[in-house]
């Protein structure tokens, strides 16, 4: 497994520095500039800016420059946040997000996966239909609609009760705050797990070594809990690698929403005001998690199935 692990870093290596020269070129070659602005600068100015971030160098040195300081850990400085690099500000929100996000797929898991058991192991019944029904409806209905849905009710009309939340903001992480938002990211993933849950439950329990053991009168819950479940939850596990590295780098549609500090949030922002540094540093850090949350998923596959061999 060790020599697995070793091939499977050397691979994300230049994995990773292929999604940091597309993007960095990306970044150049899109139409505008971190210093345009309604307001004309003067052309002098504009100059010296350009000369304090080195924009004004070739391409080629600029990119090189850039890989060097990724190096030693620099993302550099933000263009837009003054006195503030883009390390400070991933700092900040990357533990936000990662909050939010951690708890929002806990929460998927809890309630998803025994959503996608109980309707499979009664398929084409009233729990089924009901199971798929919900799935189905929380997979439809996008996470801007179902924020705005959730404000509207428990911000707005429920505002003089007792089960009042507040409809935005972080306030330095308090539980209440984390609510809305953290429902909101976990709600379609819970439609996701409970689908695919149920789709690869039923497969498994028609395999011939769940019939046999069946056979041999071993109780039903063993059955699905020894025998079944493992198999099934495969394709769970390869859908949570992309889907934990996504919510936990931030949703930047939940976090615009809620006003919530998060990097999702900075990289909305930093786009919109073409800070070249912030989005970079924003798609680096998701890039390593999403690499790194494929090679746990492959690591995992070897204890769910005991017929997967690294070797």
């Amino acid at each position: 497994m060790w020599s697995y692990l070793a091939r499977r870093v050397l691979i994300g290596i230049p994995t990773l520095w292929a999604i940091i020269t597309v993007c960095f070129f990306l970044m150049r070659l899109t139409p505008g500039g971190p210093f345009d602005s309604a307001a004309p600068v003067p052309p002098e100015i504009l100059a010296n800016l350009r000369a304090r971030y080195h924009l004004d160098d070739p391409l080629w040195q600029q990119y090189l420059s850039y890989l060097w300081n990724l190096l030693h850990w620099d993302f550099g400085p933000s263009f837009k946040y003054k006195d503030f690099t883009v390390t400070e500000l991933i700092a900040q929100g990357f533990p936000v997000s990662f909050q939010n996000g951690f708890a929002a797929i806990l929460l998927a898991m809890v309630i998803g996966i025994p959503m996608g058991i109980a309707a499979a192991l009664a398929q084409n019944t009233a729990r089924d239909y009901t199971v798929s029904g919900i799935a189905m409806t929380g997979i439809v209905i996008p996470n801007f609609v179902m924020g705005q849905l959730l404000i509207l009710i428990f911000g707005v009309w429920l505002k003089d009760t007792a089960v009042h939340l507040p409809a935005g903001g972080w306030n330095n992480g308090a539980f209440a705050n984390r609510i809305l938002p953290v429902i909101t990211l976990a709600l379609p993933f819970v439609a996701y797990l409970a689908r695919i849950t149920r789709g690869s439950m039923i497969e498994v329990m028609r395999a011939n070594y769940v019939r046999t053991a069946k056979a041999k009168g071993l109780p039903f819950r063993a059955v699905v809990i020894h025998h079944a479940l493992k198999s099934a939850l495969t394709p769970v596990v390869t859908f949570l690698g992309p889907a934990t590295a996504f919510i936990l780098t931030g949703s930047m549609v939940v976090e615009t929403i809620f006003q919530i500090p998060g990097i999702g949030r900075y990289f909305v922002q930093g786009a919109l005001n073409r800070d070249y540094t912030l989005v970079m540093g924003v798609t680096i850090l998701s890039a390593a998690i999403m690499i790194l949350m494929n090679l746990l998923v492959d690591l995992l596959y070897g204890v769910l199935d005991p017929k997967v061999r690294y070797d």
